[in-house]
């Protein structure tokens, strides 16, 4: 079973900068949608961004001018890395953050990371 691996999470001063990686555990075929969702302490799980194979990104609309999510490049070797690029970062981004990918006729993801943590204290 094909798993999804972050990396980049940490404690980070309010207006610094943080990148995540996420990459499969094995070479799998093209993942159609991929992003992250991001769980703080006692709050529901919330999606923060959304990249397709086709490079179409969303964003949640409170972290659009902050967050930039990317993927590598269709069809080479790392076609399933995705990167989220957090500027500006403030006490409400502290959260766990979960990488997922999900195939184009599934209602749920159908990958998981296994969630980083991003701190930034106030």
């Amino acid at each position: 079973q094909v798993q999804l691996v972050e990396s980049g999470g940490g404690l980070v001063h309010p207006g610094g900068s943080l990148t995540l990686t996420c990459s499969p555990s094995e070479s799998t075929s093209t993942i159609d949608n991929m992003g992250w969702y991001r769980q703080a302490p006692g709050q529901q799980r919330e999606l923060v961004a959304t990249v397709d194979d086709g490079g179409t990104r969303r964003y949640r609309d409170s972290i659009m001018s902050r967050f930039t999510i990317s993927r590598g490049p269709a069809g080479g070797p790392a076609k399933n890395t995705i990167w989220l690029q957090m500027k500006n970062l403030k006490p409400e981004d502290t959260a766990v953050y979960y990488c997922f990918g999900r195939m184009l006729n599934s209602a749920t993801p159908d990958y998981w990371g296994q969630g980083t943590q991003v701190t930034v204290p106030s």
